[in-house]
Order: structure tokens, then sequence, then C-alpha cells
């Protein structure tokens, strides 16, 4: 897969089939689409063309909102764009400039002119240009003036439920990683740097290691204790970690990030790991006493492994 992060970067293309949008989460449902994509390039015997987005266009059109919260960094949506077969990934820088484009001048200057499309696959309800004005309707109207064709997907559903990427948002928000899993295909991640943190675990039998997150779009589960596997140097290891504010030791302190990891015992402070959400545990409680959270972290542990194992 080739990237390009601009419009210029593009190299001279002769026949490509495209899709646009955020895929945040690069979602089955996603999935769904770029299979779609592929197939349509293979038959129209051109080169496949994933076209979406960075800044995600709420970041630029609404600064000052921050409830808004992305499944995906930049690179983490790359990878598992690289996954999936498509021939060129574009990144638009989105500006409010390029908000101001019609949705002719759209489909005209970019996909036309500079993407060379032939077949255009969409989503159910796609909508794109100023203001979201562009719609299924018009692609139609505007494909038959450039050369086009274009294809619908359905709304595609797991047990009558129509995926989206503000679903399975909603069920990270509250623990719900078999929904969020099943409708992402994979298990919700997050990758951060060790840090310090105050190194109560170890005192009790159970270190953790603190995570920061350097990407505060990034979405983060609901507090809580949940059974995952943890990724570093290349290895996976089984592991619980704990969202949360720590109340058995302090009161109204940060939200913190912690994660045991199970028979590891390395220096990792300022290295790089990425954790895996499996399963939620339990909700975030207050013990009277270090020993009875120490009690509960050996359960912990025990209901981790039933899940990882």
């Amino acid at each position: 897969m080739k990237i390009h992060y601009d419009i210029e970067s593009i190299p001279a293309l002769n026949t490509t089939a495209v899709t646009t949008g955020t895929f945040d989460g690069v979602h089955l449902g996603h999935k769904i689409i770029i299979e779609r994509l592929i197939a349509a390039a293979r038959t129209i015997g051109g080169e496949s063309v994933l076209l979406t987005f960075y800044p995600h266009p709420r970041m630029v059109l609404f600064p000052d909102d921050d409830q808004i919260k992305m499944l995906n960094t930049p690179l983490e949506k790359e990878n598992l764009l690289q996954a999936s077969g498509i021939d060129h990934l574009v990144v638009i820088p989105f500006t409010k400039e390029f908000s101001r484009l019609s949705s002719l001048e759209f489909v005209r200057n970019i996909l036309s002119n500079t993407l060379k499309a032939k077949k255009l696959v969409i989503g159910y309800d796609h909508h794109f240009g100023r203001n979201r004005e562009g719609s299924f309707a018009h692609l139609l109207e505007f494909g038959s003036l450039y050369g086009f064709q274009v294809e619908e997907i359905p709304a595609q559903d797991i047990d009558h439920v129509a995926i989206s990427s503000s679903k399975i948002r909603q069920a990270l928000a509250s623990g719900d990683l078999n929904t969020a899993n099943s409708y992402l295909g994979y298990e919700y991640s997050i990758t951060g740097k060790v840090i310090k943190g105050k190194q109560l675990g170890r005192t009790i039998g159970y270190p953790t290691a603190n995570i920061e997150i350097n990407d505060n779009y990034k979405l983060i589960p609901a507090i809580g204790v949940y059974a995952v596997k943890i990724k570093y140097a290349l290895n996976i290891y089984n592991g619980m970690l704990s969202i949360g504010k720590n109340p058995t030791v302090t009161e109204n302190g940060p939200l913190t990030i912690e994660v045991n990891i199970f028979d590891f015992d390395l220096e990792i402070y300022n290295k790089q790991i990425t954790v895996y959400f499996y399963k939620k545990l339990r909700n975030e409680e207050k013990y009277d006493s270090i020993n009875q959270l120490k009690s509960q972290l050996a359960i912990d542990k025990e209901n981790a492994l039933k899940y990882l194992i």
C-alpha cells in the first residue's frame, strides 16, 4: 500500500476505484466496503484508492469540543488499512478551507481530475462536500457527467444492529467489550509509553506499568478493571489493567491507566507497549484496606486468565 499525505504527492493514475470516508476504527462495516472496493478495482483493471482525512473534520470544525474521541490514532488506522490490501491510501489534510469545497468541486477536482475515478464505492447514507450537501443522488448525477459508476453498499448488520463507529465508541465508553470487539472484528487496543507511578502495586505483589497516552483524541474505555493482553518487543503477555482513580489509596486522584503484566519482570520505563482489551472484569471499587484490595486483585487475576488462556 502506498500512502500519500496530500493531493500533490499522488502519482499519475489512469484508472481507479475509489472510496472515501473517515474510516475510524476500520470496523467490519468498513471492511465490507474495502472488499467491494478491491473487487471493483480488479473488475475495471485499475487500482484501489481509499481517500480519508486528518485531522477528523469535527476536530477542525468544532475545535473547542473536548468530547471528540477516536477509535484509531493515525498510525493505527494506517496499519489496519495496510493489512486490507488496498493499493493507495490518500490522507488529505482537512482544513477549514478544504471544508468549503462544494460537492461538485470535490468530485471534479479530486475524484475525477486527480484520482481518475472510474468506480466509486460508498457506504450507506454517505454525504460529502460543504455542509455535507453531497448525497448518493448527487454522485449518480456527477458520475454520468465525469464518467464514473457509483456503487452504494447497504447498511451492514450484526444481529440486526447497524455497525457504526459511533456505536463502537458508545460500547467502549460503557465497558461493553463484547459488543465493541465484535463490531470491530479485532480486540480494541491502546498504545502508550510506560511512566513511573506511585509504585504501590509492587509492595503488594502486583506491580503495574503506568501507561501514558500521547494522543489526546484516543478513546479510553470506561473506568474499571479489564482482562488484557500486552505486546512488548514483539512478545505477547497476559495481564489485567485498571482504568481509574485508585480510590482505595487516594482521594480525587488523577485518572490513571495501570497494567499488571503476568509473569513479567523486565524494566520497561519509557518503553512503548500496546494493550489489547478482551473483557471488562468489574467496576472500580473502594476497599476498606490494602489487604482487601490485594485479595480482590488475586480474584481479578484468576478471572482474567479464564478469558485469556
